[in-house]
């Protein structure tokens, strides 16, 4: 078994990170003594500190503490990066929870498939007092895939994800700083990646739990999100050397389709208070994304420790 660390990056989640942390050391299958945590906390104020040496006092393998004082989420990472000592990085969020024969399943996917990436599911679980949208919201914060384990023509968020590093392209930084306030830097990188020839795979048995923070079960958050996250694909190919022109006039064209035609049904679903109104109107935010993606109208989602 090749050596690898675990990352988890966090922000003021005691909790969450907390949860994290000891479901890593309830892992099954795999060798401890090749296994180190790296707890990345991107506070100004070292506030995982204490929750970060109690875990270590209870861990079957070494906990490394970064606190990466700089706001944002590349930076976060790639100071988890430089502390690393993995051949192999699998990333935890500090909002997931893995089951014991996580970590082995991803591991065995990038053995089967020779991939340089390999991702599973996401299960989100919201709390019982919420009721409204509650399968909308749920759905939002999971990610589903195939239903066998298999190679993949596309990527993933880094969240619940395994990386080679010799496929990075930086070992060391890989995660680009623009994107440190909006987020989208794992979809950057892995971009870079696949137009590189980087093999990715999915197992379904990778999975992990997701409990998103409360403040984010709401249609503000997520439509907000949804309007980030089509932004991407536009914001990839305006960021490719030479700039992809013609991809971001293509991209344009298309979330202005889905605009008309999303936003279209969201509409009449809203007057309807049909039970599937929220998914409508994610679909037509990330059209709309699509569309305006460039300065004025990103949002800032990360970056905030002051």
């Amino acid at each position: 078994m090749a050596r690898v660390t675990i990352m988890i990056p966090t922000q003021r989640r005691p909790h969450g990170l907390a949860v994290a942390a000891r479901s890593v050391f309830g892992q099954t299958g795999v060798d401890f003594a090749e296994l180190e945590l790296v707890i990345v906390d991107n506070d100004q104020v070292p506030s995982a500190k204490p929750v970060a040496d109690d875990l270590a006092k209870a861990a079957p393998f070494p906990v490394i503490y970064v606190n990466e004082k700089r706001p944002g989420v590349a930076f976060a990472r790639n100071a988890g990066m430089a502390r690393a000592s993995g051949e192999l990085i699998a990333f935890l969020d500090d909002d997931e929870e893995a089951p014991a024969g996580w970590l082995a399943a991803l591991i065995a996917a990038r053995d089967r498939f020779d991939a340089d990436v390999v991702f599973g599911p996401v299960k989100a679980r919201a709390p019982a007092d919420i009721v409204d949208h509650r399968d909308y919201l749920e759905r939002f914060f999971s990610r589903e895939g195939p239903a066998e384990a298999t190679i993949l023509d596309r990527h993933y968020g880094c969240g619940d994800s395994l990386i080679r590093r010799a496929a990075l392209p930086d070992p060391v930084a890989p995660f680009s700083a623009e994107r440190n306030h909006i987020g989208g830097e794992d979809d950057m990188l892995f971009g870079h990646m696949g137009a590189a020839g980087a093999r990715f795979a999915w197992d379904p048995a990778a999975w992990v739990w997701e409990d998103p923070v409360p403040s984010r079960l709401n249609l503000s958050y997520t439509i907000a999100r949804a309007f980030a996250y089509g932004q991407g694909p536009t914001a990839h190919c305006a960021a490719a050397a030479p700039r992809d022109t013609l991809g971001v006039v293509r991209w344009m064209l298309i979330g202005l389709g889905q605009v008309a035609v999303f936003g279209l049904v969201a509409g009449f679903k809203w007057l309807t208070r049909a039970g599937d109104r929220a998914e409508w109107l994610d679909r037509a935010a990330r059209g709309l994304g699509k569309t305006f993606w460039w300065g004025p109208f990103k949002i800032q989602f990360y970056g905030r420790t002051a």
